[in-house]
């Protein structure tokens, strides 16, 4: 990996601190209560910087949008022999150790749950992973791009995010329900 030069540093350093910022304060007021002008503020930014940063006021909560994705897209090509609902299931299961086990989690679903705008946003976002992750499924298998099995798979495995998020042993429910759909994915495979 290379290492970043000092205005790639800068930048990012900046989308963090707006990012940071932002969080801050909409888990303390809530997100409708907190304007554009405050976190660039609190960030110590100009307006026109965050808005370089992030294209809208809901995407400042979202910040790892990009990187998730990118995360999804990689779990499927770089699997190393492992069936794609089985490299699933362990990202996730990394995932939950790194964002649900964070003392801020419940706070952060919570807000995005009862705030009509990240709600939507946070639909459309999924909706996109869904795709990128659906067609690198149907790259990595040889299907054709808009095969409906790889985007059931794809949606199926972002769903059972949610469901093992929420459970106390995330482990053994990221065992079954990945093991469901790693019995379905192989069957469909074999056939």
């Amino acid at each position: 990996m290379t290492e970043l030069g000092r205005r790639e540093r800068k930048k990012l350093q900046t989308r963090q601190s707006i990012a940071e910022a932002a969080l801050e304060l909409f888990l303390a007021r809530g997100f409708d209560d907190v304007g554009v002008k405050e976190i660039a503020d609190r960030a110590d930014v100009s307006v026109t910087t965050l808005f370089k940063h992030f294209p809208s006021k809901e995407a400042l909560l979202f910040d790892e949008d990009e990187q998730m994705e990118s995360a999804l897209v990689a779990v499927v090509r770089e699997r190393e022999g492992r069936s794609i609902p089985m490299a699933l299931r362990d990202h996730f299961v990394r995932a939950a150790r790194g964002h649900a086990d964070h003392p801020q989690f419940e706070t952060f679903q919570r807000l995005v749950l009862e705030t009509p705008a990240l709600r939507e946003y946070g639909r459309r976002m999924w909706t996109r992973h869904q795709g990128a992750l659906a067609r690198a499924i149907a790259e990595e298998t040889g299907a054709p791009a808009d095969d409906v099995r790889c985007a059931a798979l794809a949606r199926f495995a972002l769903d059972a995010r949610d469901v093992i998020f929420g459970r106390p042993d995330r482990e053994r429910a990221a065992d079954e329900v990945f093991g469901l759909l790693e019995r379905g994915w192989a069957a469909d495979q074999q056939a």
